[in-house]
């Protein structure tokens, strides 16, 4: 035993590479600007503070903050994909590359739900349908199970087609049945994208028996605690009077539910919203319920 302790022991390192003062750290250090996400009144919830006339005054933004990566969390069918494929199409249609990472369902059938999204958002899809590169982690097991391989893939295609955007649909499939290692799978997911300069949205599954607007994800709080924010969906179906009340609603309504859980690269609002899903499965985040 004493021998393998001698073969193990590692003198410590000082790696002097990675120590920067702040001037040399802001050298590398993106302007912070707005990305449109295609989601109407989302945009609008994300603002910077500047000075002007020697007073701090707020500015919007325009956008989720260029190179952040965002976590959307929430139970079964509240959004979540739908605003992750809207984001998608908004930015391929402007000519950004974007690659769509389909870790649940096959990229056949992601790719014609993201066609009739850009249709109901009144696009001609077939004009920018390239500027979607899928990666299948579905169909192709070493890509779901695997992360090395998964990363080594989507920095191929980030080099190939030059790639800004990336949508991970669902970051949770990554660590399914095995969530004592979400943490340390988010963690070297979330550190590509910033090596890589990556704007990122990532879903992540709730379990019906988390609170519905907390942050929690599966796998616990390891995705909220490591991206750069948090968006949190919910829907809570009208029981009574009381409830009925708060929301301006009638008993049996489904009223849904949207809030920004923090964001370390911009000031954002921190009320919770309305938000509403369309027939034709179009997301608008609307007025606060304090409003």
């Amino acid at each position: 035993m004493a021998q393998e302790d001698e073969i193990r022991y590692k003198e410590p390192e000082v790696i002097k590479e990675g120590v920067l003062v702040g001037s040399k750290a802001l050298e590398k250090a993106p302007e912070l600007e707005g990305v449109p996400t295609g989601i109407e009144g989302l945009d609008e919830l994300f603002f910077t503070v500047k000075e002007v006339n020697g007073k701090l005054k707020q500015m919007p933004l325009g956008g989720i903050p260029k190179y952040s990566v965002f976590n959307l969390t929430g139970v079964n069918d509240t959004g979540k994909s739908l605003m992750v494929e809207q984001f998608a199409v908004e930015q391929a249609r402007k000519g950004q590359k974007v690659a769509f990472i389909t870790v649940e369902t096959p990229a056949n059938f992601v790719i014609a739900s993201i066609k009739y999204r850009a249709l109901a958002m009144g696009y001609d899809f077939s004009k920018f349908e390239d500027n979607i590169i899928m990666i299948d982690a579905a169909s192709h097991t070493p890509l779901r199970e695997n992360v090395p391989d998964l990363l080594a893939t989507l920095a191929y295609a980030i080099k190939t087609y030059k790639i800004n955007y990336t949508v991970i649909d669902s970051v949770t499939g990554l660590f399914e049945n095995r969530e004592m290692m979400a943490r340390a799978i988010v963690r070297r997911v979330f550190n590509f994208m910033k090596k890589w300069y990556q704007t990122a949205l990532f879903v992540s599954q709730k379990r019906s028996g988390h609170e519905e607007l907390s942050a929690e994800a599966a796998g616990g709080y390891a995705v909220g605690h490591i991206v750069d924010g948090t968006m949190v969906l919910a829907k809570e179906m009208i029981t009574s009077a009381y409830a009925a009340r708060i929301y301006n609603a009638n008993i049996g309504d489904l009223v849904r539910l949207f809030r920004i859980d923090g964001c370390r690269m911009s000031g954002h609002d921190t009320r919770t919203h309305f938000m509403e899903i369309s027939e034709t499965g179009i997301v608008k985040i609307l007025e606060s319920i304090g409003k």
